[in-house]
């Protein structure tokens, strides 16, 4: 696919895609869902480590209320068939996703944020479930991810309320993994971006997986479940080169098998 309203670059097995429309502070359209759910896509299959973030000022600022490829018109149609295949694509990435939250990220476009397993925003950022100011509800897994990253009481506040969290309190709360200060934050996400390509690939995919499951799973199936995986991961290159790396008292080069 040609990308037009994203840029792709796959470096040192980071794939990193950026929402390049700078001019609307990278408001959501048709076309770009559509590339964005390629990319990740195809960043799961070709790096290590998917990273996420935007163009400019902003990260995201929602749904771009002028498209009419599709965007506004019909809402339940452009959900099913366009934002859930772009967060599933987030969502079941076989390799970690960070979301490199750069500003402001409301709407849909705080919530695909959200999607991602890790989540680093500069401390200048917010995030804002507007969509009470237009007459809707929190959408694009919204409603799924908001009570279980910072609790049922917050959850609604930022429902109801649709104010602006900033990072700060998006790291105390529990919503992201960490804010980070502006001068730090470019030099930071790509530190630990690197940290994680060079990591043990198909252990984090087990870990992922493990922990998603986790929400529908009493105490015996996790259990189960965690002895599965982790069978698996001691079978891997990356264990044994864990075991001998500790062992030798050194840094283990793990090759993601």
């Amino acid at each position: 696919m040609d990308y037009e309203t994203i840029t792709y670059a796959l470096t040192d097995d980071v794939a990193l895609i950026t929402l390049n429309r700078a001019d609307k502070m990278n408001a959501l359209t048709t076309q770009m869902r559509a590339e964005l759910t390629h990319a990740v896509t195809e960043g799961g299959r070709a790096a290590r480590v998917v990273v996420l973030t935007g163009a400019g000022r902003a990260f995201c600022s929602g749904q771009d209320l002028a498209d009419r490829a599709g965007g506004v018109a019909d809402l339940e149609k452009t959900l099913r068939e366009e934002y859930a295949p772009l967060l599933r694509a987030i969502i079941n990435c076989p390799v970690p996703t960070i979301a490199a939250v750069n500003g402001p990220a409301a709407g849909a476009g705080a919530n695909i944020a959200l999607a991602a397993d890790v989540v680093f925003a500069t401390e200048s950022a917010y995030f804002m479930q507007a969509f009470t100011r237009i007459g809707l509800i929190p959408d694009a897994g919204g409603t799924y991810a908001l009570p279980r990253q910072m609790g049922m009481a917050k959850a609604m506040g930022a429902a109801l309320f649709a104010d602006k969290i900033t990072a700060r309190q998006a790291d105390d709360w529990g919503m992201i993994w960490q804010a980070v200060p502006d001068a730090e934050f470019d030099a930071h996400w790509r530190a630990k971006a690197a940290q994680l390509a060079a990591g043990p690939t198909a252990a984090y995919a087990e870990a992922k997986k493990a922990i998603r499951a986790s929400w529908d799973n009493g105490l015996e199936d996790q259990l189960s479940l965690e002895a599965e995986a982790q069978g698996r991961c001691g079978k891997s290159q990356d264990f044994a080169e864990g075991v001998t790396a500790f062992t030798q008292k050194r840094s283990p080069k793990f090759q993601g098998r």
